[in-house]
């Protein structure tokens, strides 16, 4: 599993559940929701199910296709053999067809396929959060406010609408990020530089949200620096949203390592969903 992660990022051996948290059997599955080797999404089914709320999980990588869907496997096992029900989406990225307005496409088309996933199977989707890091976490606070976007605009018609957002480490301002040139540019690389894929994209644009946002973020984040997450958040409860930041000890990657503190918070949160 090493090999997912950057070179720099060795996560430690997972933990053994807690009593408390007994663990179920997990069955994975694949579903493509389109032609593209990329338009696909694994959905993770534990046995028993003892969590009302299903987690639809976006990965990150600054929207680049050397970073894949592997980086959420791990959360997707480990959150799953604790009773939630698991999408872990891939999506095109910069490099290999993705981009605006691809990516978007896929995210919105990717979320909409797991109603037809668990569709005559007794598998309710009472409610569905977004589990996204880092530029994952700009795509899930998207997406959570596609059905408020233009007509015609990619993803603007859901299917299945989102009931929160848990962003791990968000790109949640985009043009901060692009100020600061993050990652050698890595937002103009995704979006080009045509002015409006950029406020149409950019999560500070759509504020307020009508769903909770919990914007999670390490103290030692050296990857998307901590006032990202900091003016979404003062900008999204100043329109009279409810999102909320929750610093947890940690770099940039803690927060996809099941065994860390970070990963607990989120846990939490998520339990309280339910």
């Amino acid at each position: 599993m090493e090999a997912a992660f950057p070179r720099h990022y060795r996560p430690r051996r997972r933990r053994r559940l807690s009593r408390q948290a007994p663990a179920a059997a997990v069955e994975r599955e694949h579903h493509a929701y389109g032609p593209d080797p990329s338009q696909y999404a694994e959905l993770y089914l534990p046995r028993p199910r003892t969590r009302r709320t299903a987690v639809v999980i976006i990965h990150g990588g600054y929207w680049r296709a050397a970073y894949g869907a592997e980086l959420g496997e791990p959360l997707a096992w480990d959150l799953a053999a604790r009773g939630w029900l698991c999408w872990n989406l891939e999506y095109r990225r910069a490099g290999n067809g993705g981009g605006w307005p691809q990516t978007f496409e896929d995210v919105a088309a990717g979320i909409d396929a797991l109603a037809a996933a668990v569709a005559g199977r007794g598998l309710a989707l009472d409610r569905v959060a977004a589990l996204g890091h880092s530029a994952g976490g700009q795509l899930a606070v998207w997406a959570a406010g596609r059905h408020r976007l233009p007509p015609g605009t990619p993803g603007s018609a859901p299917r299945l609408r989102l009931d929160a957002v848990l962003s791990q480490s968000g790109v949640l301002d985009l043009r901060r990020a692009r100020e600061l040139g993050l990652s050698d540019g890595a937002v103009d690389n995704f979006l080009g530089a045509a002015p409006e894929p950029h406020r149409l994209a950019d999560p500070l644009s759509h504020v307020p949200l009508d769903v909770p946002v919990y914007a999670f973020h390490g103290t030692g984040d050296d990857t998307v620096p901590v006032e990202l997450a900091e003016s979404y958040v003062a900008a999204d409860r100043a329109a009279g949203g409810r999102a909320e930041l929750i610093l947890v000890p940690g770099d940039h990657y803690t927060l996809i390592d099941p065994c860390s503190a970070a990963m607990a918070a989120v846990r939490h949160v998520l339990a309280g969903l339910d």
